[in-house]
């Protein structure tokens, strides 16, 4: 039984070569690349990675499925270009596919940072990454995960070990940044959901009550604290956004029209 590593890419040369060292004694390595500018290909040639291309868009998922469809084999294991692997998970992966039992799917845990600190409000944060690449389908719409036949599990909750060491530990700007562009995609996902006056307020406060309180925010501090704010305003921002394609409010052009008039 093989596995092939998938990893979406676009100008990644900040941590690629990290990345690409912990899966280095996979037995495929497949770059899905959509144009890059900088040294993400270099890097990638370097560890003799198959490379595809595809076109360059405002998120990742659309490639997704390109790059499912160019892997060598049947087992995929897809991390994206700021996530390590750590050896334990790669000896799990191997040890369940060897199983008569094994699952079509597995949720793999994430350790997410902010400001260097293992950010906890946001574990396990599982994720489907690997699967077997018959049957599966990648929606393209944004922070989607992949369609599956068949029994998917979680890896053991205790086991951290085998969780994605991800790097990314964006600075706020750039989370802000981020959370500005995908919620821009989010419109075309929801633009037929309705969201009452007060889910703006409501919606947005749970967001920021589930990370700090429930999912305890507050035991990390600072970073736990900035965390929980910005999911909250994501959600914010989802709302506002779609009401401002929802409703078109005729003030601005009523006054004008006024002014021109007299």
């Amino acid at each position: 039984m093989k596995i092939s590593v998938i990893i979406n890419t676009y100008n990644a040369e900040k941590h690629l070569a990290e990345v690409l060292e912990s899966v280095k004694d996979f037995d495929e390595i497949l770059i899905c690349d959509m144009y890059s500018t900088d040294q993400t290909v270099s890097i990638a040639k370097r560890y003799n990675c198959h490379i595809i291309y595809h076109e360059k868009l405002g998120y990742v998922e659309p490639a997704r499925q390109a790059a499912i469809n160019a892997a060598t084999y049947n087992w995929i294991l897809l991390i994206d270009a700021d996530e390590v692997v750590p050896p334990a998970l790669k000896d799990y992966l191997y040890e369940q596919i060897k199983k008569p039992d094994c699952p079509n799917g597995i949720r793999i845990p994430r350790k997410n940072y902010l400001m260097g600190k293992f950010v906890r409000c946001t574990y396990p944060d599982y994720i489907l990454r690997f699967f077997k690449k018959e049957g599966t389908v990648w929606p393209s719409q944004i922070h989607m995960q992949p369609q599956l036949q068949g029994k998917v599990i979680n890896t053991p909750l205790h086991r951290k070990d085998l969780a994605f060491i991800h790097l990314s530990n964006d600075p706020v700007k750039i989370m802000v940044s981020k959370a500005n562009a995908y919620t821009d995609y989010e419109i075309g996902k929801r633009k037929n959901k309705k969201y009452a006056f007060f889910s703006i307020l409501i919606q947005s406060a749970y967001r920021f009550f589930k990370f700090y309180v429930i999912k305890g925010g507050f035991r990390d501090g600072r970073p736990g604290l900035v965390y929980s704010g910005v999911y909250a305003f994501y959600k914010f921002m989802t709302i506002a956004k779609l009401w401002e394609v929802q409703f078109s409010y005729k003030d601005l052009e009523k006054d004008l029209k006024n002014l021109h008039n007299k």
